[in-house]
């Protein structure tokens, strides 16, 4: 008998029901080689707080007082390198931000610290920054259009695209 896969099952069962709408995404936990280099980039330069730290080997970090949104660790991994190209993984975490405006306070804080950014995207839906961060995970900043403006094709349902965002144009 073949042995059986999530992806052969995710493709032929279909829900019975859709997930609860107020679902939401809790947190990533990113494995890195060195939790202070991370933690200078993630709480030196984004200004995430660190919540609960153990040692050199973990913290767990968040906006505003949550428990924590990103959780960092070296315990399989200190010191080594970042996966390699065309391997699977993350693609990338997304850090959603309220405003335009802390959006561009983002992007200001990138800029004064070096950190140069893979691309400047408009999807429609939404405006983002792309980056690396200190491990080479990929980092989307992002802040969300109001959903009166975002992208509809003729029969109502959400369309998105990757276009290159320009700062005069872009709306909010």
């Amino acid at each position: 008998m073949p042995k059986a896969s999530n992806e052969s099952a995710c493709r032929t069962v279909p829900p019975n029901r859709p997930i609860a709408a107020g679902v939401k995404i809790g947190h990533v936990h990113l494995k890195v080689a060195n939790i202070e280099r991370a933690l200078g980039f993630y709480c030196g330069v984004l200004g995430f707080e660190v919540m609960v730290r153990y040692e050199d080997q973990a913290a767990f970090i968040s906006a505003g007082g949550y428990h924590h949104h990103i959780g960092l660790n070296t315990w399989e991994n200190e010191g080594g390198p970042p996966p390699s190209l065309g391997s699977t993984g993350l693609y990338h975490l997304a850090v959603l931000y309220p405003t335009r405006a802390d959006l561009t306070d983002a992007l200001r804080r990138l800029i004064g610290a070096g950190i140069p950014l893979d691309g400047a995207s408009d999807h429609g839906v939404s405006e983002a920054l792309s980056l690396r961060d200190p491990d080479e995970n990929g980092v989307e900043l992002y802040c969300d259009r109001s959903p009166h403006l975002w992208p509809r094709t003729p029969d109502g349902r959400i369309t998105m695209f990757t276009r290159s965002l320009d700062r005069k144009e872009s709306t909010r």
